[in-house]
This record gives C-alpha cells, sequence and structure tokens, in this order.
C-alpha cells in the first residue's frame, strides 16, 4: 500500500480554518499534521528563519521581509486573519486622564516588535489618519523581527531585559502600548483613538480594504516538487471557507483569491516600505508569481 505525504502545517483554529482542524475535510493525497501553536505568531520566526513548516500561516510583514531577503517561501492568495486595528493603540487610565493621537509626540509607546503587523497598521493610522510624525514617537520594542537580517530604525529603542509591554503599560513606565489578541479587558485600559471601533469601519467603507494581518504560505521545495499537492491544499482552504460564510451584510476579513486580496496587499506593501520595514518595494504581481504559476498553470 502507498504510502501518502504528511505536511507538517502550524496553523490557528479560526471559523475559515475549523473543518481542517477537525478533520471534517481532508485529502486523499495527503494528510496534515497540524500544530496549534499558540499564540501563532510564535511559529513565524522558524517559518521564515528555517522553513520548520510544509505549510503555514504567516504575518504579512514577515513574508514581505522574507521576500525581500530571498527566503524560500510561496504567498498562496488566502487571508487567515484580520482585524480593523484602530482598537490596538491603548493606554493607562491610572497615569493619563486622557490621551489622544495628537499628545504621542514624545510618548513611550511600546510594540512587540516594529515588524509586527498589528504595530505597522496602526502607525500607518496614526500617520495617515491622525497627522503624527511617527519619528517622533519613543517607540519601545520588546522582541527582535522574525528575520534576523532585519536592524531597526534609529527612533526605536528596546525596553530592558526581562520586562513585558503590559506589564509596563499597567506600571505606567510606557504612556501607551499596541496590542492585539492580548489586549486586556480591563476597564482602566483605554483606546488612544476615540470611537476605535466606528473608526474602523469608516476606513474600511472609505478604502474599501481588509487590514490583512495573517496569510498563507508553504514552502518553496514543496511547492517546485509537488505542485499537485500545493493546488490541493489551496482548495481545501477554499472549501473550509466556504464552511464558514459571512453572514449577511458583514465584512468578509478573510478574502481569498487573487483579486480579493490584491487591493489590500497594494497598501500592505506601501506601508511596509514607507515605515522602512522591507528596503525595496515590490509589486503585488511579484509577491504572487510563484503561486499564480502553481494555482493557474494555463494562464
Amino acid at each position: 500500500m502507498t504510502t501518502i505525504p504528511t505536511l507538517s502545517t502550524a496553523l490557528k483554529r479560526y471559523p475559515t480554518t475549523k473543518a481542517l482542524l477537525t478533520g471534517e475535510l481532508t485529502s486523499p493525497n495527503f494528510s496534515f499534521e497540524f500544530h496549534e501553536i499558540e499564540p501563532i505568531h510564535n511559529a513565524f520566526k522558524p517559518m521564515a528563519r528555517e522553513q520548520k513548516f510544509d505549510v503555514s500561516e504567516l504575518a504579512i510583514f514577515t513574508f514581505l521581509q522574507a521576500y525581500a531577503y530571498k527566503k524560500p517561501l510561496v504567498l498562496l492568495p488566502v487571508v487567515l486573519a484580520a482585524r480593523f486595528q484602530h482598537g490596538c493603540i491603548v493606554y493607562n487610565t491610572d497615569f493619563h486622564d486622557h490621551l489622544t493621537p495628537g499628545m504621542l509626540p514624545g510618548k513611550k509607546v511600546g510594540v512587540r516588535a516594529y515588524t509586527q503587523t498589528t504595530g505597522a497598521w496602526v502607525r500607518n493610522i496614526l500617520s495617515q489618519e491622525q497627522g503624527v510624525d511617527l519619528e517622533s514617537v519613543k517607540w519601545v520594542i520588546f522582541e527582535d523581527a522574525h528575520l534576523a537580517e532585519y536592524k531597526e530604525p534609529s527612533f526605536v529603542t528596546r525596553a530592558p531585559k526581562g520586562t513585558n509591554l503590559l506589564s509596563m503599560l499597567m506600571s505606567g513606565e510606557i504612556d501607551a502600548g499596541i496590542l492585539g489578541n492580548d489586549l486586556p479587558d480591563d476597564p482602566k485600559i483605554k483606546p488612544v483613538i476615540p470611537d476605535a471601533a466606528q473608526a474602523g469601519k469608516a476606513w474600511h467603507e472609505r478604502t474599501g480594504l481588509i487590514p490583512v494581518n495573517h496569510m498563507l504560505v508553504v514552502t518553496q521545495k514543496l511547492a517546485q516538487e509537488r505542485p499537485d499537492l500545493v493546488r490541493e491544499v489551496y482548495d481545501l482552504f477554499k472549501r473550509s471557507k466556504e464552511m464558514a460564510p459571512v453572514a449577511p451584510g458583514a465584512i468578509d476579513m478573510r478574502p481569498l483569491g487573487f483579486d480579493a486580496i490584491a487591493p489590500s496587499l497594494e497598501l500592505v506593501i506601501q506601508l511596509a516600505y514607507e515605515q522602512q520595514i522591507i528596503p525595496t518595494r515590490f509589486s503585488v504581481e511579484e509577491l504572487f508569481a510563484d503561486a499564480r504559476a502553481i494555482l493557474c498553470p494555463n494562464a
């Protein structure tokens, strides 16, 4: 009996991936070996640096850096995670009666890493919507970038060893912090941007874009050796998404397909370059070239 290949896969459980992780959707041609790493961002550095998994969720800014440094990864047109980011920069009312974007110059603002996707989106909001000079803010980071080749801009400083963002926010050692899934449910923690939820929806209505956080990648080795399996991986993710339809009138925060993702990805590339996260600007077509060759071989 022929043994089918096993694809090592790092993936978080979302409505659009649930059918895969529960085994409701499978393939006769390969099997997934799932690694549900919590938090999922702990999978990104080994994937970007070592290609530890065959298939992986990956922060889009990590992929852009991986592409810049010629890491052997292929980006597939599958958004796995996105959220409106306006509410992700917060302050502690124990130390500030109120704190608005216009008050941030000269203040210390913590972010897990300068290259963190949520941080990059928030800085774009501060710069483009709130008129904040990003270099006037004292950015404090706690982790290295996922790519060893990257060096942070000169206006970024490292927090003391052994400290963490949330504890420094709670103790008042930083004035504000950018947090995502780890935002605390604490009444004294307030968003810096007023009416953050409405501001996010208004941004989407104005731009039609999605603030992409994580997408799907495969190794170049898998893409070159078994493009048929990559096509089937994509098809399974597509079918899994179809099993978790978007509610009527709701925004599809996890678009799938080249055309659906391209406009949002254009902005991602632009702000990554503007914020000195990538050294050169790429086109969406460059990023998707390998995936198009595999998924649309006759195009």
